[in-house]
């Protein structure tokens, strides 16, 4: 796991902007960082060079030096840099081995090159199973492939606004390479922003920035300055043994050359993990729980009581009842706006247990395969009017709620209306804000095919939006971006591609259950006493009203005038004002109110990074 960065381009980089990119990626990688550099032609050049390759190291597998990266071939030909983890690699290498290939560490990265030299990108992807994203600069060919994985765990933003390609794991890693007068904020990112709370790929919250979406590579030539993006990989149902691919799925991911823990909340996904952890023999691997001290959300007496079940040690953390000395800093750490409020327990969670370990297990993925969202079965309840839009008015509406909630969702289409359920701002609530966007997009969304959908029923339309969309850039995202801003990796057994293919494959009335994810009941046996799948499903969100009550109380004086500002007047103050009046007699729009705190910080912090070098 790691931080990377690179720049393909036609003229001297400057070092301030290496240097720049560098620093933002840091946090990611704190065990080794290097740089390499050529100019045009693939001479190497240490000093301004026109292309470079950018590497911030966390080293989990082989962590010796050999293992550093950006990692090259034998004649240093072709460059590969690279995050994330790739897991049961060995028998493959072992088909290299037989031809000859031999390799002079034990990580995957060495894997992912000798595999590209032999096979070539399009014959390796199938045979990488993890999370990644990397780059590969083969001087033979003059070309660049830039890679993001199927469920989208890593990150990959890249632009093409310095004439060549630049490319990065963070917005703030590629910002520096990009032209000051190309560095504006997108209007149409902080719209989506408002609707989502976060911003969807391929936008970023700057113009000329984008987001490569999941599943998806970039080829990009050096002569020609060419760049195309290529789809690779789409889910399939794969009849399997879905027992025997979750328990392969999970013991794959214990392979490391670093201390192994679990995230275990109170709930099924991270519970079953652990389970079958145990039932592999894992007897004394670590568990780390957050508790909220004194809240109704609190889920850690749940979790100590299925640690102790399962005889597995569990350390207790709990999350701060102030945030404001650290505000600052995890809004830095999530990149650019993004406002999930489960971010900053995930963020302290994942402080306290790098201390501990520096890889864990977590039970990302479960609802979104299972249907375990109570959204699901909300909007499920709508399928009547599939066929049914009004053209109602749009409204300008601060409230959002009630009857105006019910036109806001007759005027959009089933699938779109969805989007409601969630807790971002309604259209109407982003036009009361926004009073001179013109023609704003209902959302933001990547939506399957028209073909794709009309073969699907509607509750697998909806997990299709959800895996296109939510899963990838904000689950996801939230998930890289708290551990990584504390060197800790994450590895999610229920995003495991044949896993899933294999719960696709699955009939209907086995993978959607009342109550959900009743499939996991079989191979959690031993925790049937605890009666888990009775207990209602709390999420893991922290008591706002207290954090918004007192301790980012000081952020809500001159919020509006400063919005207004740093959106070049997209942003209404005196709208703004009168919403967070509103919540003042209505503490109901919390969520919003904190998305407005989050956007004004986000903005002010990269807006001093878009006039700096």
């Amino acid at each position: 796991m790691c931080g990377i960065a690179g720049i393909v381009g036609q003229q001297a980089i400057a070092p301030e902007t290496l240097a720049a990119m560098m620093a933002s990626l840091r946090r990611r990688g704190p065990d080794a960082e290097h740089v390499v550099g050529w100019n045009a032609q693939g001479q190497r050049l240490d000093a301004n060079p026109e292309v470079a390759l950018i590497h911030t190291r966390l080293a989990i597998m082989d962590p010796r030096p050999e293992a550093d990266q950006p990692f090259s071939n034998d004649d240093g030909s072709v460059w590969l840099c690279y995050n994330g983890e790739v897991y049961d690699w060995q028998q493959h290498a072992d088909e290299l081995r037989v031809q000859g290939v031999q390799f002079k560490t034990h990580a995957d990265t060495e894997f992912i090159l000798r595999g590209y030299e032999a096979w070539g990108l399009e014959a390796l992807l199938p045979k990488l199973r993890g999370m990644f994203a990397f780059a590969i600069l083969d001087w033979n060919k003059r070309e660049v492939f830039v890679v993001r994985d199927r469920m989208g765990l890593k990150p990959l933003i890249y632009t093409t606004a310095n004439g060549g390609l630049a490319f990065g794991s963070l917005v703030r890693s590629v910002l520096p390479a990009v032209p000051k007068d190309k560095r504006d904020f997108a209007a149409e990112s902080i719209d989506a922003y408002l609707a989502h709370r976060y911003i969807p790929a391929p936008r970023t919250i700057f113009q000329h920035i984008n987001r490569l979406e999941n599943a998806h590579y970039l080829h990009y030539r050096l002569d020609t300055q060419q760049l195309t993006k290529h789809c690779y990989w789409h889910a399939e149902p794969k009849t399997a043994d879905w027992k025997q691919e979750l328990d392969t799925a999970i013991r794959i991911r214990t392979v490391a050359d670093r201390p192994l823990g679990v995230f275990l909340s109170g709930g099924i996904d991270s519970s079953t993990i652990a389970c079958r952890l145990k039932d592999q023999g894992f007897d004394q691997i670590q568990t780390f729980s957050a508790s909220f001290p004194g809240s109704s959300l609190d889920e850690s007496s749940v979790a100590k009581q299925i640690a102790e079940t399962l005889g597995l040690p569990n350390q207790e953390i709990p999350v701060p009842l102030t945030i404001a000395k650290d505000f600052e800093q995890i809004i830095a750490d999530l990149d650019e706006p993004f406002a999930d409020p489960s971010s900053f327990p995930t963020w302290y969670l994942s402080q306290a247990t790098t201390q501990h370990v520096k890889v864990v297990l977590g039970g990302d993925g479960g609802d979104e395969l299972l249907a375990g969202y109570k959204r699901i079965g909300k909007h499920l309840r709508t399928t009547w009017r599939r066929l049914l839009r009004l053209p109602l008015p749009r409204l300008n509406d601060m409230v959002g709620k009630g009857w105006r909630k019910l036109v806001e969702e007759l005027r959009l289409n089933w699938l779109e209306a969805y989007s409601l359920r969630f807790s971002g701002m309604t259209p109407g609530q982003r036009a009361f804000l926004q009073p001179g966007l013109k023609n704003p997009a209902v959302t933001y969304w990547r939506y399957p095919s028209i073909d794709r959908l009309n073969q699907l029923s509607p509750i697998k339309q909806l997990l299709a939006v959800d895996a296109d969309n939510y899963l990838p850039e904000y689950i996801l995202r939230k998930a890289d971006l708290c551990t990584m801003a504390h060197g800790l990796e994450l590895r999610a057994p229920l995003l495991d591609h044949r896993w899933a293919e294999c719960v696709m494959a699955l009939p209907d009335g086995v993978r959607f259950t009342n109550p959900a994810k009743k499939l996991f009941a079989q191979v959690t046996e031993r925790l049937a006493p605890l009666k888990l799948f009775e207990i209602k499903k709390r999420g893991f969100n922290p008591p706002l009203q207290p954090w918004l009550s007192v301790d980012l109380k000081s952020r809500f004086a001159g919020l509006g005038e400063r919005l207004e500002t740093v959106s070049n007047g997209q942003l209404n103050s005196k709208r703004i004002e009168l919403l967070v009046a509103e919540y003042h007699q209505r503490p109901a729009l919390a969520e919003q109110i904190l998305q407005l705190l989050i956007l004004d910080c986000a903005l002010s912090q990269l807006n001093k990074l878009r006039h700096a070098a």
